[in-house]
């Protein structure tokens, strides 16, 4: 058997910095040896800038939807013609256009993407449309355990009427308008809220073609601020009856924050030994040894304005409380004793062999500087991470058990 390697020199590329004639940075990773480029463009356009719930996602959605020139099937016969893959992701705090291209056929897919950006039609039609699939997607999602925990969870972690804690209903939808949509567009989808990222094989004639296009599609306007975003600081517990289910699901867990915070490198640490892998306690514990469980993991969400931590899962109806108890068994384990080296040393490969995959080619490369800068971390901290797993001790681990994994600071919801 081959001798485990120290995984070393964990360092993001730097990439080319530079500026659109409108002034929107462009983060350019110039690296692999075929011939293809990915292009992300990231907004600042996510519920914490909505005026009105949904907008956000209805927005991002509908944009390729039709422009003033094209219908969406003409934009979408061009995308397909070229062999390009266009996709609109939408996450709490941002929305963006992500495309995949032949280098050779940039230019004839980029003025696509830039159309759809700089007139976008929002067709009535295609609007009433999309709020019949939603609500009728919505009704099938509210019959699952997991869906429904999960926004029971995150409403009363945050408050129903936060960004990060509303949830949609038909109604919702419902109250959704064009001028909403329009609205949403015009003032979030400006140069000062938009970040570009370009990586694979590129060249000068990209750089222009990006400018040509994009330095007029996206229109001038400064950066929107949000201001401090209250949230509910008293933890709940939730136990709601959902009719003709065999199984539970189950969501424990309490506010934390997100990538800036100090204490953020040892969380991540503390998480995977807790339920951020597969060998984790969580899944030793709950799904090995008890067999109470297929799945069971724990996870820190990272946004903007905050973040959380959680356990979740799905067990039968006749174990709920035995898996509740044996969740808090396994905090309180790491809240009294030392994790011992064999244990450490396991999860710290792990990660470590994680973080190397990120590295793994120009476009998961792009894909660490979009997260890092996006939220506005220095790329170093990317190195810092890496270093602080290599140098977390089992003490520093306990600590931050006891800091963040107190029983009485969890909210916990039952469905």
């Amino acid at each position: 058997m081959p001798k485990i390697q120290e995984v070393k020199n964990l360092v993001v590329p730097p990439p080319e910095i530079w500026h659109l004639s409108n002034g929107v940075p462009v983060y350019e990773t110039n690296l692999g040896t075929q011939d293809i480029l990915k292009l992300e463009l990231v907004f600042f356009a996510g519920r914490p800038f909505e005026r009105k719930k949904l907008a956000s996602r209805c927005a991002a959605a509908l944009m390729r939807e039709g422009t003033r020139q094209h219908t969406s099937a003409e934009l979408a016969e061009v995308i397909d013609y070229y062999g390009g893959t266009l996709s609109l992701p939408i996450s709490m705090d941002m929305a963006g256009v992500q495309l995949y291209s032949l280098t050779k056929y940039f230019d004839k897919l980029l003025p696509v993407a830039a159309e759809m950006l700089s007139e976008p039609l929002f067709p009535q039609e295609e609007i009433d449309s999309f709020i019949v699939r939603n609500k009728q997607r919505l009704q099938v999602d509210l019959s699952k355990n997991d869906f429904v925990a999960y926004r029971k969870f995150t409403e009363l972690l945050y408050g129903e009427h936060h960004p990060y804690g509303y949830n949609s209903y038909a109604e919702t939808y419902e109250a959704i308008t064009r001028d909403d949509l329009v609205t949403h567009h015009k003032e979030n989808y400006t140069s000062g809220n938009c970040l570009i990222f370009l990586s694979g094989r590129t060249n000068d004639a990209v750089r222009r073609l990006l400018d040509e296009q994009l330095g007029q599609a996206i229109p001038k306007g400064e950066r929107k601020e949000v201001g401090p975003l209250a949230v509910n600081q008293l933890p709940q517990k939730l136990h709601e009856p959902l009719p003709d289910t065999v199984q539970k699901a189950v969501r424990i867990g309490c506010h934390l924050f997100n990538r800036l915070h100090p204490d953020y490198n040892g969380m991540y640490v503390l998480n995977t030994i807790l339920g951020g892998y597969f060998g984790s306690r969580l899944m030793t514990n709950i799904r090995e040894e008890k067999g109470y469980t297929y799945n069971i993991y724990s996870s820190h969400e990272a946004m903007l304005y905050g973040g959380y931590f959680y356990v979740g899962t799905e067990v039968g109806n006749e174990f709920v409380d035995k898996t509740v108890q044996e969740i808090y068994v396994e905090m309180e384990k790491l809240q009294q004793y030392l994790v011992d080296d064999d244990e450490m040393e396991m999860v710290k490969n792990y990660l470590l062999g994680t973080l190397l995959t990120n590295l793994d080619g120009p476009f998961n490369i792009a894909e660490v500087v979009k997260t890092f800068v996006s939220e506005g971390v220095e790329l170093s901290a990317f190195e810092e991470l890496a270093s602080a797993i290599k140098k977390i001790t089992a003490e520093e681990v306990r600590e931050l058990a006891r800091k963040y994994f107190s029983k009485k600071d969890m909210w916990e919801v039952i469905v």
